[in-house]
């Protein structure tokens, strides 16, 4: 059995890309069995595709009756589905929660899209960026000129990824105290709206302002943002707090009285400029030698070289090698229960056999599979 605090966590994932297959693999880190229903004929995964870590996979043609009803008699063994198809796509493979739920009222039928199930975005095309756009996310991020996507952590992994775990989880509970499944609608502009909760608080109280790098948070602050040192590397400070501020002042040897104006929006962009500066007389690495584990608010800005080689995160041992691949370790932390990645991104079909039978499959139903050409 896999090892963490969802084992036993039975979950049928429809292989896909980006917030799907995260979703997977934050369940599987954590123990669930995800087995994934991949299309029959459609290659190979890599060591490197890192999110396909740690399920099984069973290859079937969707267009063979035999693999639909396969789908179906896992549905039936099933806590919960992830699916990221477009809106009716399940429904016109007769996989759809109306007919699912009739198999096994317990199910959490997850579904993921970026605009959601319904609404004038949904049968639309769309990705990370534009899911966010329309929520204020993209427009609070970026430079004076234009908005940055940043990268799709936002949409897809924060938005989509995380929430559909989160609301997986939630709906498996509700099930299993009332017996009764649903349907999880799922939408990245929901979730990444959900996160902008915080700055839809500043902009009522008056504290946010309708323009890039003007804000506390968005790098408008002189004590908030990254900065270029002598060698070209970057660091970030962080530094808020009156505490911290006056830390950041000694630790630079700022004596200007001007910078006795934190908070004063005016004044940020000359002492931006000064502090910019100061900063710009030393490396990277004599930054950190001054400035690492005080109470400044401090990091230096890492490539993807260089974070797994990083002091906090060996001692932490944030990062793992699997099959020669760097990559997170699961997360987050458990004290009884420790995840763990399961095993590799499997092979499309390696798990045929195995996981349908450990599903309730006898060798006659997967040798019947394989005759039909379903599997």
């Amino acid at each position: 059995m896999a090892q963490g605090p969802l084992s036993g966590l039975k979950i049928i994932e429809f292989a896909g890309i980006g917030p799907g297959p995260f979703c997977g693999m934050l369940l599987s880190d954590l123990g669930a069995d995800v087995v994934r229903i991949d299309r029959k004929g459609s290659g190979r995964s890599s060591p490197a595709d890192i999110t396909a870590r740690g399920r099984r996979s069973v290859a079937l043609d969707l267009k063979n009756p035999a693999a639909i009803e396969t789908c179906l008699k896992l549905m039936e063994e099933a806590d919960g589905i992830i699916e990221g198809f477009r809106p009716g796509v399940m429904e016109r493979l007769g996989l759809g929660p109306d007919v699912a739920l009739k198999r096994n009222p317990k199910l959490v039928f997850g579904r993921m899209t970026g605009w959601g199930q319904f609404g004038p975005y949904a049968k639309a095309a769309g990705h990370d960026m534009n899911y966010i756009a329309i929520t204020g996310a993209l427009h609070a991020i970026g430079t004076e000129e234009k908005p940055v996507p940043p990268l799709n952590l936002v949409g897809d992994f924060g938005g989509g990824a995380l929430y559909l775990a989160f609301g997986l989880l939630a709906g498996v509970i509700h099930a299993r105290a009332t017996g009764q499944g649903q349907v999880i609608d799922c939408a990245m502009s929901d979730g990444a709206a959900s996160l902008m909760s915080m700055f839809y608080g500043f902009k009522a109280s008056g504290m946010w302002l309708e323009q890039r790098r003007a804000n506390l948070l968005d790098g408008g602050a002189h004590f908030y943002d990254t900065y270029q040192c002598a060698d070209g590397k970057w660091i970030s400070i962080g530094s808020i707090e009156p505490q911290f501020y006056a830390l950041l002042l000694e630790k630079t040897g700022i004596t200007d009285p001007e910078f006795a104006n934190q908070m004063d929006r005016r004044a940020w962009p000359e002492l931006k400029a000064k502090l910019a500066d100061v900063l710009h007389q030393k490396t990277q690495a004599e930054w950190c030698a001054i400035m690492d584990a005080t109470d400044i608010c401090f990091a230096p800005v890492l490539d993807l070289d260089e974070a797994p080689k990083h002091p906090h995160n060996v001692a932490r041992e944030t990062f793992v090698t699997v099959e020669g691949v760097i990559q997170p370790a699961p997360a987050p932390r458990f004290s009884a229960t420790p995840g763990v990645v399961q095993g590799p991104p499997p092979k499309i079909g390696a798990d045929n056999e195995t996981a349908l039978g450990d599903w309730g499959f006898s060798g006659a139903d997967i040798e019947q599979l394989k005759a039909s050409g379903a599997l």
